[in-house]
């Protein structure tokens, strides 16, 4: 009996870096490095490369779909896709011409990830009321399921709503060559969400950004069991976590850890969290939701979590904080070369042994 074929990717915000003299980098020099690191994770074997969307002074990409034609121009054959879309202050018919377009680009390679965001700045930024956050999510997810519908048969496009104008027998472009967007929805947790996503027969991305990566186990057996109950076939289900490859596990928590109180202290002061302390940083590498270390130790937690959850991908959020750029792409380089084989050999003994 053969293991099944596990999608192992990167994740990126764009957090904007230090450069070899220690100040912070400019913007624009932290979007060209994050297409170098790109390039690199495609010519190591990583299966996908995710770039989020953020509106703030610490985080340098607004507009992941330029930054990922700008990758897929330079690619053979990684992933390409959001990490994640803000959909609910955004359109998403320009949503999908935007990831339709760099699917032409890439040949096919285009997918999307559509949430709500843990990060509020693009609604007042664009326009958008907060107090109709639910809204403009549900109503807009739905839109964005008719417009992929419209794409897989070529049927006109027939929507009303409140959070925008309605489309009456209308059609976008540019289509798909597939008919098909691959989409998934970003969950950060709660069952409302997952049941949303099977609702919408769409794949599940899980944010799991702390503690035991295992006590999501529930929320992947009711998005199974609102499939069925749907009527649906299985579908992937994805986890997304932070992380960071380095030579020896010291190394790679002597790395991660300023960067990563520098990138916490700054949220958590936004959002009433008391400062982060080295202890909690060392429990989350040991038994929480990050994947710090040498590239076995790395390869053993993504098992685990691979296993225990039963999930199709997993993405590594490598990026946190002010950490430089040569860091960064050392822990790529890895990340490729050696965790991912690890993974793959790790799963495929366990199954063999089974």
């Amino acid at each position: 009996m053969t293991a099944p074929y596990i999608e192992l990717g990167l994740d990126t915000f764009g957090d904007v870096t230090t450069g070899p003299d220690g100040k912070m980098l400019h913007q624009a020099q932290v979007i060209r490095n994050l297409v170098e690191q790109a390039v690199l994770a495609d010519q190591v074997g990583v299966d996908f490369i995710g770039v989020g969307e953020h509106h703030r002074q610490d985080f340098a990409v607004s507009s992941p779909e330029m930054v990922l034609a700008a990758i897929a121009a330079r690619t053979s054959r990684i992933r390409l896709g959001s990490a994640v879309t803000v959909l609910s202050s955004d359109d998403p018919v320009r949503v999908f011409q935007r990831f339709s377009t760099l699917d032409a680009l890439s040949n096919g390679r285009a997918e999307v990830i559509l949430g709500r965001g843990s990060f509020t700045e693009s609604f007042p930024l664009f326009g958008f009321p907060l107090n109709r956050y639910e809204e403009l999510f549900e109503e807009k997810l739905d839109l964005f399921v008719k417009v992929l519908e419209h794409d897989r048969t070529g049927e006109p496009v027939n929507w009303k709503g409140t959070v925008r104008g309605p489309m009456a027998q209308q059609s976008v472009y540019p289509r798909t060559e597939r008919g098909a967007l691959t989409t998934w929805i970003g969950v950060g947790g709660s069952p409302e969400s997952v049941v949303r996503a099977a609702h919408h027969n769409l794949p599940m991305m899980l944010a799991i950004i702390g503690g035991d990566p295992r006590r999501f186990t529930p929320f992947i057996e009711l998005y199974h069991r609102a499939l069925g109950e749907l009527g649906r076939p299985v579908l992937p289900v994805g986890v997304h976590s932070p992380g960071h490859v380095a030579d020896t596990d010291k190394q790679a928590r002597e790395e991660l850890w300023p960067s990563y109180q520098v990138m916490r202290n700054k949220i958590g002061s936004e959002r009433g969290w008391g400062p982060a302390s080295r202890l909690e940083f060392d429990r989350e590498a040991d038994s929480g939701s990050m994947y710090v270390g040498s590239p076995s130790t790395v390869a053993q937690k993504i098992a685990a979590t691979v296993t225990a959850l039963g999930v199709h991908r997993f993405d590594m959020k490598y990026s946190s904080g002010p950490m430089a750029h040569d860091v960064l792409m050392r822990g790529v380089q890895l990340y490729g070369a050696e965790v991912i084989p690890r993974v793959r050999a790790i799963l495929q003994g366990s199954t063999a042994t089974a």
